[in-house]
């Protein structure tokens, strides 16, 4: 009977956000199909994920490697797992043994480490890359030197092109999140400027992962092909 009362919870959650993704794309002229959600289960339980399999999700996202291997482990093969969280040197050689894809890289280090690790368990005549995405700053210069993660955008196009050196990756686009203290609508417009001169130079490097529960809408509004939702879907509060 819990179960049931939480799989429809989940369900009507998602029903709710797929409408709004709808609505939101249709509302700027976009086509709703271009744009990918990722249910990011933080906090939640492997059994909200196997409740978001079940209706026919397949994305999934977390910020902490230590819950993000866990629920992997032993889960459906065809699901995609999105590490989005801030990347630890120590944590790299785990999260690469369950994560599909990285939306937070900010460090050259980090790729480095990446690319060495992507190496060290491959099968050499057949190296299957790791798709990463490069977390864009739109915080303050002062918000930003206080440990934030992200690049400043004035360095993108060089971190990019050292990016583009290591033979492990490969480059799929920008991630960013919208600065607290600015409305989102802002933010996320100065986010299409910069992805659009990012384009120019990587044309093949096409997502834009922005929006969370509170912001989506406007992430869509400025052109997002991912969005990373919780909340909205999962609710408040952990079932952990």
């Amino acid at each position: 009977m819990v179960n049931e009362i939480r799989s429809n919870e989940i369900a009507l959650g998602l029903a709710n956000a797929k409408e709004r993704i709808t609505s939101a794309a249709i509302s700027v002229k976009r086509d709703p199909s271009e744009i990918a959600l990722i249910v990011v289960t933080k906090t939640f339980p492997k059994s909200d994920v196997e409740i978001l399999y079940e209706l026919g999700i397949r994305d999934f996202g977390e910020n902490r490697d230590q819950e993000g291997s866990l629920k992997a482990d032993e889960f459906h093969l065809d699901a995609k797992w999105h590490f989005q969280g801030q990347i630890q040197s120590n944590k790299i050689k785990s999260i690469l043994s369950w994560a599909d894809v990285i939306h937070s890289l900010a460090d050259l280090d980090h790729a480095k480490r990446i690319n060495d690790r992507v190496f060290l368990a491959a099968d050499k005549s057949n190296v299957s890359k790791i798709p990463i995405l490069i977390q864009v700053s739109l915080d303050s210069d002062l918000v930003r030197s206080e440990g934030r993660n992200g690049i400043d955008p004035k360095e993108i196009e060089k971190f990019a092109e050292s990016i583009m050196q290591f033979e492990g990756l490969e480059l799929k686009g920008l991630m960013a999140v919208a600065p607290i203290s600015e409305i989102p609508e802002s933010a996320f417009a100065r986010l299409a400027g910069i992805f659009s001169d990012f384009q120019r130079i990587y044309p093949d490097a096409k997502w834009l992962s922005a929006g969370m529960s509170g912001d989506f809408e406007s992430a869509i509004h400025h052109g997002a092909t991912h969005v990373r939702l919780g909340s909205s879907i999962l609710g408040n509060r952990s079932y952990l």
